[in-house]
């Protein structure tokens, strides 16, 4: 597996050089980047593709691999939406996604499927987002990029087993499961997910969370929650994912290079929890 980290991790002002000079530093594999709104440093809705390959170019001057692009532009024009042109800005974001991924080598794009509330049904959510996943998933097939649906604290694909379930009606290879690990604590167990999902997951985030606080706030570094890692790294190895496992969590509120370390040598721990055992 690829040890990879957000970019989220590192402060918003960050440069792109630190935040792959840091990641190398302190011994990633892959950056995950995300994609802005113009005027937002790296990957925007602007960024032509000459922008977007010498982007790539930098990152492999650090020995840096980008496989996957994430946003949070989605929750403000969410493809769940019961109104046209906010869903149609949704589609749009998603395929600038998919656009600057094919350019630089990205072969995943993860995506917030919906977001059920006061104005959107469940019912709504699930049948918006699969029309507009049906329309990108043939701009998908087009360029040869996987489209990872994410779990994530939307009020929406409560269950792996929904989640299986809304993947397979889109019918499309190029759809898939961008599986978050931490997202699910608070309603399930990652590793029965993991297990149901199987082979529809494309790519892995890493957080933790602890139950008792049951809100936001839970998410703390890996290893300080509840997440079983030894259950979690056993069943990504029975389902044969053998991809990118990305960490995902909060920037600290100093020293960004010490989150990247500390983060790294955290996920040392879990990518080698099957091999060693806990001293008596």
């Amino acid at each position: 597996m690829l040890k990879g980290i957000n970019q989220w991790c590192y402060p918003e002002d960050t440069s792109l050089e630190n935040v792959f000079r840091y990641s190398k530093e302190a011994g990633f594999d892959a950056v995950e980047l995300n994609l802005y709104k113009p005027g937002g440093i790296g990957l925007t809705l602007d960024t032509s593709a000459k922008e977007a390959e010498a982007i790539k170019k930098l990152a492999e001057s650090y020995d840096i691999e980008l496989r996957s692009l994430s946003t949070g532009l989605l929750w403000e024009a969410p493809l769940s939406s019961n109104d046209a042109s906010t869903r149609e800005r949704g589609r749009t974001i998603v395929k600038k996604q998919l656009e600057l991924a094919s350019v630089m080598g990205m072969d995943t794009v993860l995506v917030v499927p919906g977001i059920v509330d006061e104005k959107t049904s469940y019912a709504d959510c699930y049948q918006n987002s699969q029309a507009e996943l049906r329309l990108l998933s043939e701009f998908a097939e087009q360029l040869g990029v996987h489209i990872g649906i994410e779990n994530v604290w939307n009020k929406f694909l409560l269950s792996p087993l929904e989640m299986k379930r809304y993947v397979d009606e889109l019918n499309s290879d190029l759809i898939g499961v961008y599986f978050d690990a931490g997202n699910v604590l608070q309603f399930g167990y990652p590793e029965q997910w993991i297990r149901i999902l199987g082979k529809q997951i494309r790519k892995v985030h890493v957080k933790d969370f602890r139950r008792s606080v049951g809100n936001i706030t839970g998410f703390v570094p890996l290893l300080a929650g509840d997440v079983n890692w030894k259950e979690v790294m056993t069943a990504l190895h029975e389902i044969g994912y053998n991809d990118t496992v990305t960490a995902e969590i909060p920037s600290y509120s100093i020293s960004s290079y010490d989150l990247a370390h500390d983060t790294s040598r955290h996920m040392d721990v879990i990518f080698n929890c099957l091999l060693t055992t806990e001293r008596a």
